[in-house]
């Protein structure tokens, strides 16, 4: 049999012509699948531009950006990563931006471990805290936070989980920022810049403690109140104290004041004051 009647001599499959529309159906079915994904993507893209649009900070920290990685999110407040424990924390910077770098067992991990970064005023400062992390060279991440143009100071906070770590960043007058979140490899990418003058300080009332040096005592007193949304800040003597609020006149504060005293838990001797939304309690 030569090959034109090899040809002729081919069976045709009955159900040929339901094959070739069940794969005419499942092309257009992957088409639009293809579409769909690419309107997704620039979905994505339009509204990481809205959130640039509608952030300024956000906008200016991204303007000179080189692209390293994948971003998982970008924020000012917030939390991110994903559990982890035993990891190592190394810091370096550039011109105003810090990288901070995870490691478990010498490897870089993919994503960053379980953090929250909050923003408190009185004075203007960053909190970072960290979980599952159990090393760091801290003086190398001082030295570096320090070295940082538009920070004023840096300084850990103790508290009571020997898996976790905070640090406080403290920045000048008239200062922004960014943090954002890459992965593979995981790191926290903190950005400052100088910004107009849009605010100028201005008094605020807080329930706060004596200063104390920094050590378990205080650690307890902002974990006792860690529901009131308490935080440990320097004092301008170089002491620190727990402070609660940031109202915006004496009477929230004093209300807040008398709510705590009526606990049965309440031991410590609390009190009233108020200093300016960009210096330290004195």
């Amino acid at each position: 049999m030569n090959g034109k009647e090899h040809y002729d001599n081919i069976e045709i499959p009955a159900r040929l012509s339901e094959v070739i529309q069940h794969v005419r159906h499942r092309a257009q079915h992957q088409k639009r699948k293809k579409m769909f994904w690419r309107g997704c993507s620039l979905l994505a893209v339009c509204a990481a531009m809205m959130i640039t649009i509608n952030m300024p900070g956000v906008a200016q920290a991204l303007s000179d950006v080189p692209v390293i990685g994948p971003v998982v999110k970008i924020l000012q407040v917030g939390n991110g990563g994903k559990p982890n424990d035993g990891v190592l924390l190394t810091t370096s910077k550039e011109a105003d931006t810090l990288n901070i770098y995870f490691q478990l067992e010498g490897e870089h991990l993919a994503s960053a471990p379980a953090y929250t970064l909050d923003h408190q005023v009185g004075p203007n400062r960053l909190i970072f805290t960290f979980n599952g992390v159990r090393e760091l060279d801290y003086a190398k991440l001082e030295k570096d936070i320090k070295a940082l143009k538009n920070v004023k100071d840096a300084y850990r906070n103790i508290i009571l989980d020997d898996s976790a770590i905070r640090f406080v960043v403290e920045l000048k007058d008239d200062v922004d920022y960014s943090v954002s979140e890459y992965r593979q490899p995981g790191f926290i990418q903190l950005k400052l810049f100088s910004t107009p003058k849009n605010a100028e300080a201005h008094r605020l009332f807080f329930v706060r403690s004596q200063e104390m040096e920094q050590d378990e005592t205080l650690a307890l007193l902002a974990e006792q109140y860690n529901s009131d949304g308490s935080s440990i800040v320097k004092t301008q003597n170089g002491k620190f104290a727990m402070v609660i609020g940031g109202f915006e006149n004496q009477t929230e504060a004093e209300k807040l004041l008398q709510q705590i005293a009526s606990r049965e838990e309440h031991v410590q001797q609390l009190f009233v004051d108020s200093w300016m939304s960009n210096e330290n309690p004195k």
